[in-house]
């Protein structure tokens, strides 16, 4: 295994699920493995996939136990998404080592009853909790994860890869023909923060990441 060449996943969180795109590289260009958008709720309704919009219609008791509900319901499913990946992409002689993970721009949140008090806290929540549900699951496959905040990708990817942002989105425009549809933004942007987590150095942190997942 040791020997096999190393592939990334990124991924684009929404409310409820994600979009995957997994790449190895090939002479320094990126290959496409794997495509998917991934469910990270098991009913796939607004109820769900806006649980802090349905919280706030609860007591806060009630609102406490759904969050919690859901926040181990998204992490299961990105686990076992992820698991997945990691099997088709070995099928293929590679090794899936890296996860890419755009972020929101957002501050960190306040406590639950501050987020049910505030529109704007709530959407913002909304997207946090099925991003935490998927980085919570790359620690626990035992992954590196690779984080970058989704206004700043096509800058920092143009300075990492040394390719002008406009040629850059071109390319990974192009690499959509041989995939396929979707090929909408949301798989751009995922297949271009999993080649970010392929160029990046590694910070041999997964070891640290899996025990703390585990705990």
């Amino acid at each position: 295994m040791a020997h096999l060449k190393q592939a990334a996943v990124g991924f684009r969180v929404h409310s409820g699920w994600s979009a995957a795109v997994a790449v190895s590289l090939e002479k320094g260009a990126p290959v496409v493995l794997a495509r998917q958008r991934i469910h990270l709720v098991e009913t796939f309704t607004y109820e769900f996939r806006q649980p802090y919009h349905t919280a706030e219609k609860m007591l806060g008791g009630q609102a406490r136990e759904f969050i919690s509900q859901m926040q181990l319901e998204a992490r299961r499913l990105a686990y076992r998404a992820i698991r997945e990946l990691l099997s088709r992409t070995r099928e293929q002689g590679v090794k899936l080592t890296r996860c890419g993970l755009l972020l929101a721009s957002g501050r960190a949140l306040p406590e639950l009853d501050k987020i049910l008090a505030s529109h704007a806290l709530i959407h913002t929540a909304d997207g946090e909790l099925f991003r935490e549900g998927i980085l919570h699951a790359i620690a626990r496959c035992g992954l590196e994860d690779f984080r970058i905040k989704e206004k700043e990708l096509l800058d920092r990817a143009g300075r990492m890869l040394r390719i002008k942002p406009n040629a850059l989105m071109r390319r990974v425009t192009d690499l959509g023909r041989s995939v396929g549809s979707p090929w909408s933004q949301d798989e751009k942007f995922a297949m271009l923060v999993a080649w970010l987590a392929l160029a990046a150095p590694s910070n041999n942190n997964s070891k640290k990441r899996e025990k703390a997942a585990a705990s």
